[in-house]
């Protein structure tokens, strides 16, 4: 049972988040011979005042 995880800040349409998990369920059955109906993908989404690069929180760039 392959189990990805995906962490990543919010704002992305339901759309978007649909074709990510079909993609990367649909790159793990290639790559690993799994049935896509054990494939467990998992999003975490973040809002911007809980992610920082370089010390710069995401909310706080313009």
């Amino acid at each position: 049972m392959p189990l990805v995880h995906i962490d990543l800040i919010e704002g992305r349409s339901p759309e978007q988040l649909k074709g990510l998990v079909k993609d990367v369920t649909e790159a793990v059955t290639k790559n690993t011979g799994a049935p896509a109906e054990h494939v467990h993908v998992v999003l975490n989404e973040m809002a911007k005042d809980h992610y920082s690069v370089g010390g710069i929180l995401k909310s706080d760039e313009k």
